[in-house]
């Protein structure tokens, strides 16, 4: 495995990250289609083994379940000093007040609650899943200052916002000599690209590492546009990210794949490391070849006329997944 930093950070990264939602009980939080800890622990050894060091997870998927399950594999897997450990912070918790957001409260309850799960002194990247628009931001990022100064968090991140919400928390936390962010977990892929627009050239200027959610579209562009799967029909979220006129991009991925003789999805993921400003795509595992087509990814070097085939399809589109 061929590591590389977080942005302008020096912090090592494998160019994979694997993204733990799929992981947590079943009967826990609102997603009924994720492994639980029997079926989530030969995986997260799978990626291990291959030299998989980045890991993210939330408080908020499965009901906490995914950092009880994920700690405990990383700790019987893995040395704790060698993996990068990322959750976040923002949905809610618990009902009635304080149990949601980016308060100094949420924000000091939440990251104990977080370590506590994940079995674990620290996290490596502490992360606002959301914008809080009912706290200000000064509010959200002293305390985010306060977690790394106490020891909790080596870094922090954002995802999913406005670039002009980005900008403002940079220009915040410098102004006040508070910790930066150092990376923007958001949501890109070729059936999403209005981050190409202003956040990705933010980030690229600020040293900003980006760590793209849902690389492959909700598994879309890794099969035939009508296929369905278990996630499909209770993924209700998943169902606002996309629209019916992107079957021609994913027939153009199945076309690119088809002749170079590969998977659609590596080809898919190799399309995102094409892009610089891109540190490690978060890659969901459910299976196996999950992980092979992730790493299989990172031998592909699509040419210039391969990638202008993927793109030529994409029409502009509202922005979606800031919620």
């Amino acid at each position: 495995m061929d590591y590389v930093k977080l942005g302008s950070t020096g912090l090592d990264v494998s160019p994979i990250c694997v993204g733990c939602m799929s992981f947590g009980a079943p009967d826990r939080g609102n997603h009924p289609w994720s492994l639980d800890e029997e079926q989530a622990r030969p995986l997260i050894r799978q990626a291990i083994e291959a030299g998989v060091n980045f890991f993210d997870t939330a408080n908020v998927y499965s009901d906490g379940s995914s950092e009880e399950i994920t700690g405990r594999a990383l700790a019987d897997f893995a040395r704790r000093d060698e993996i990068v450990l990322a959750t976040k912070v923002h949905g809610r918790m618990h009902e009635g007040p304080n149990g949601a957001g980016l308060s100094r409260k949420a924000i000091m309850t939440e990251i104990d609650n977080s370590l506590r799960r994940l079995g674990t002194d620290y996290v490596d990247l502490y992360q606002i899943h959301r914008w809080d628009y009912a706290t200000p931001i000064e509010e959200t990022l002293e305390a985010l200052h306060d977690v790394v100064k106490a020891g909790k968090a080596r870094y922090i991140g954002a995802s999913s916002m406005y670039a002009w919400q980005f900008s403002k928390a940079l220009y915040t936390a410098e102004r006040h000599g508070w910790t930066r962010f150092s990376a923007m977990q958001n949501h890109y892929n070729l059936l999403h690209r209005e981050e190409e627009r202003e956040m990705l050239p933010l980030c690229a200027d600020q040293g900003i590492g980006v760590i793209p959610w849902s690389p492959l579209a909700r598994g879309r562009l890794a099969r035939d546009w009508d296929a369905s799967t278990a996630r499909t029909g209770t993924d209700e979220f998943g169902k606002s990210l996309y629209q019916e006129g992107d079957r021609e991009i994913v027939d153009a991925v199945a076309e690119v794949a088809d002749a170079r003789g590969v998977g659609r999805a590596p080809v898919a993921l190799a399309w995102l490391l094409r892009n610089p400003v891109v540190t490690a795509p978060i890659v969901g595992m459910g299976k196996p070849e999950h992980l092979d087509d992730a790493l299989a990814a990172l031998t592909i070097d699509l040419t210039d006329d391969e990638a202008a085939r993927l793109e030529k399809h994409y029409t502009p589109r509202p922005v979606a997944g800031f919620r």
